[in-house]
This record gives structure tokens, C-alpha cells and sequence, in this order.
């Protein structure tokens, strides 16, 4: 099954999001060539791909998982929510219907 993964960032996060950035993106990397990530990034602060200084105010993954348990294993593991990124993140089943 699908789950989202949506992860609020402390305040100052960019930092310690480049501190932790290539360990984050390693683990999105395995998902994806095992066929099980269906989209990943960040929110940008401010409207905006690219907001610089402002950074962001969080991430999205949604990624195939057999369990929520397991889905929710995954997230605490992630090097940001280590790193001190993450002021909070929830797990929660995502149903695809489009497209």
C-alpha cells in the first residue's frame, strides 16, 4: 500500500537540511530502484522552486510500504528526523486514484 510521509520542518531548518541532505537522498534513491517511491520533495518557505535562504518548511514522500508499521519504521529512521530537521512527522495511508 501507498503511505504519505509529511514532515514539518523546526524553524532555521536549511543547515541542518545540508548537513543531512546526501544520507536523505540515498534512502529516497533505494526506494525509487526498487519501484516503490512515487513522488518525494521539499516545501519551499516561500513561493518559490528555488527560495534560497528561506529554505523550506517541510517534505512529502509517498512511497509503497507493506505496513503502516513499517512505513512509520522507515520515517523514523530518516536522516533528517535524526539530523533535528523534523519538528514533526506523520504517517498516514494514501490512496492513488489519479493519475
Amino acid at each position: 500500500m501507498w503511505y504519505a510521509i509529511i514532515s514539518e520542518d523546526v524553524s532555521d531548518s536549511l543547515p541542518l537540511r545540508k548537513k543531512a541532505r546526501a544520507g536523505h537522498l540515498a534512502r529516497l534513491e533505494r526506494l525509487k530502484n526498487e519501484g516503490r517511491l512515487l513522488a518525494a520533495g521539499p516545501h519551499p518557505a516561500v513561493d518559490s522552486e528555488e527560495p534560497g535562504a528561506a529554505g523550506f518548511s517541510g517534505s512529502l514522500v509517498i512511497a509503497e510500504f507493506p505496513s503502516l508499521k513499517d512505513a512509520e519504521a522507515w520515517a523514523g529512521d530518516d536522516p533528517y528526523r535524526e539530523a533535528g530537521v523534523y519538528a514533526s512527522v506523520t504517517v498516514k495511508p494514501f490512496k492513488l486514484v489519479s493519475p
